[in-house]
């Protein structure tokens, strides 16, 4: 069975979990709607496209094997935005658009946000019957992405290649461990070179978290509701998923 695998890795990440008023909270691996927002820009959809995004959302499975879940670090943010009534019959497809307007207009909104410091994982596609892509297609549109890919938010780019690599095996935590396999003997031939700085091998996986849609050989150690099922990008509404966790024990 053949499954999509590519690695997120970044000095910072974010990964929206459930926010009331002004507290941004940071789940440490992401959700659903996430990676369905990271395909989506890769491919090239656009934000307001709901009928595409909601298709990734349901066609494929997705599996999430943990590395690190890094260090927390909290932000308290302030941002600048206009007034609705003062971008009313004026042209703001940029954030550049939106402040050129008087400076008594703008607004000053103040909020705590949570960031991810040096936390990685692993992320496992698998498609189904009526799949709009193939694993191969977002497999290219990750290498090279339509638009700018983040983990998160624009202050969090990957700090790492997402290498996909399309990986033949039985279940996603398989799948993981040959792609580990894979990357840890494409390193280690960088490192023999002269032109390349020693690079660190990639951790082992600590625990895996998947939902519907695709096949994990693990009995799960806790199953958890998580509210991160995208159902309408204006109006930042999202449904409800279970999903599984599965500790990786090793050996000692």
């Amino acid at each position: 069975m053949p499954l999509l695998v590519f690695q997120l890795q970044a000095p910072l990440s974010a990964w929206g979990d459930t926010a009331v008023g002004e507290y941004r909270p940071s789940h440490d691996y992401p959700g659903v709607s996430a990676l369905v927002g990271l395909l989506g820009a890769a491919l090239g959809l656009r934000r307001e496209d709901e009928a595409a995004h909601a298709t990734l959302r349901d066609a494929y499975g997705y599996a999430v094997g943990v590395q690190s879940s890094g260090k927390l670090l909290r932000d308290y943010h302030t941002a600048q935005v206009p007034s609705q009534a003062s971008l009313k019959k004026r042209p703001h497809a940029s954030r550049h658009d939106e402040l050129a307007i008087p400076r008594h207009d703008l607004n000053t909104i103040l909020s705590t946000r949570d960031y991810r410091q040096d936390a990685g994982c692993l992320v496992a596609v698998q498609a189904g019957d009526d799949s709009p892509y193939s694993l191969e297609a977002l497999g290219d549109a990750l290498r090279k992405p339509r638009f700018i890919l983040y983990l998160g938010r624009k202050a969090c780019p990957p700090g790492a290649p997402l290498h996909p690599q399309i990986v033949d095996a039985d279940s996603a935590n398989l799948a993981f461990d040959r792609y580990l396999e894979r990357l840890t003997e494409a390193i280690t031939r960088l490192n023999g070179t002269a032109h390349v700085r020693s690079l660190d091998l990639p951790p082992p996986v600590e625990r895996i978290a998947w939902g519907h849609g695709i096949d994990v050989d693990l009995s799960p150690d806790l199953t958890v509701t998580r509210k991160d099922r995208p159902l309408r990008r204006k109006g930042w509404q999202f449904g409800d998923r279970t999903e599984h966790v599965a500790l990786i024990r090793k050996e000692t």
